[in-house]
């Protein structure tokens, strides 16, 4: 807060004006050496009240009196506006914690990001862009700091205990994201969370491959390798540049607006049982639908105009947002 800051700043300033107005006037006028003179100052408005270091003189007895009234009159002020400053930051912490609780208790199927290093942070951002409501936890203050100063919901606690899930509404979640720094802490959250709730949907951060296949069966719908992917990329950049350059394109933010996304068919749609020929989708829409995950569990790649759309089915398309938006609209029965 930058108005404590300069209350804190301008008491200091003022105790050391003091001081040294009042090590100048002993040593000038007492003839005091610095050492004795800056004592006897601090001795003087502190009140402590010690025995003169040297006699003093008619001369330095009046200006000690003008150095007792100003310089207890600063002491008292610096006392009573650090006070005020411990008091004020109390009260705003207060604040900010309810109106962070507040703001938790209105989501309603969110994410939950665990953890906000160099992967929970990447996870982060990418919700952000998104648009996802979801909320950041980790146990060090200068990480959740970052979260809140990049306009991020985030709150300083330890993801693995229970009460604290609970109070970042798990019951009410959609998914969590596991990307605490060790594999035992993620396995760990991993148990905690479908211990609160099972239709949770998890996605985790593994550094050991062994660990991958515990993961899976504590729970976790989805495991990542950081430095696998990362090695692969490496090697994609290399072998198939463009296809890189163009998946960048379609799932980050490069500046070009085109991304993929999967889209719901909701059972009371008009296009059920329609192949994608009769809905037209490429000339109507504008998007392309790159893959059908059917209801039933199975992708289809590449699907063709004979394709038959079901209830339930995910359609994997590519387009710009307003497009996509329109095709989301289609599919859930809403008219455009």
């Amino acid at each position: 807060m930058p108005h404590l800051k300069l209350r804190l700043l301008r008491i200091a300033l003022a105790i050391v004006l003091t001081l040294v107005v009042g090590t100048l006037g002993f040593v000038v006028i007492e003839h005091y050496p610095p050492f004795d003179a800056f004592y006897m100052s601090l001795m003087t408005i502190t009140t402590v009240g010690y025995a003169e270091v040297h006699p003093l003189g008619f001369a330095g007895r009046v200006f000690n009196c003008f150095l007792i009234f100003f310089g207890v009159s600063v002491m008292f002020m610096a006392v009573g506006g650090i006070t005020q400053t411990i008091i004020e930051l109390e009260f705003s912490k207060y604040f900010e914690k309810r109106r962070v609780r507040r703001m938790i208790e209105k989501l309603n199927n969110h994410l939950i990001v665990c953890g906000f290093g160099r992967v929970g942070r990447g996870s982060a951002y990418e919700l952000k862009r998104d648009g996802v409501p979801f909320i950041v936890i980790d146990n060090h203050d200068d990480k959740v700091e970052r979260a809140i100063k990049a306009g991020m919901l985030a709150v300083l606690g330890d993801a693995t205990r229970d009460e604290n899930l609970r109070d970042l509404g798990i019951s009410r979640a959609k998914g969590l994201i596991s990307a605490l720094s060790s594999d035992a802490d993620n396995l760990f959250l991993i148990l905690s969370a479908k211990g609160l709730n099972p239709n949770l949907k998890i996605a985790a951060r593994v550094q050991e491959e062994e660990a991958e296949q515990k993961f899976r069966r504590a729970g976790a719908d989805s495991v990542f390798a950081p430095y696998n992917i990362t090695g692969s990329r490496l090697a994609q950049a290399i072998l198939r540049p463009h296809v890189v350059q163009f998946l960048d394109f379609t799932t980050m933010d490069m500046g070009l607006n085109v991304s993929i996304e999967q889209i719901r068919v909701d059972e009371s749609c008009e296009f059920v049982s329609r192949t994608l020929a009769q809905m037209q989708l490429r000339r109507d829409v504008g998007v392309i639908v790159l893959a059908i995950r059917k209801a039933a569990g199975t992708m289809l790649f590449n699907p063709d105009a004979e394709s038959k759309i079901s209830g339930g089915d995910y359609l994997i398309a590519m387009g710009d947002a307003d497009q996509l938006r329109r095709l989301e609209r289609l599919v859930a029965g809403v008219q455009v």
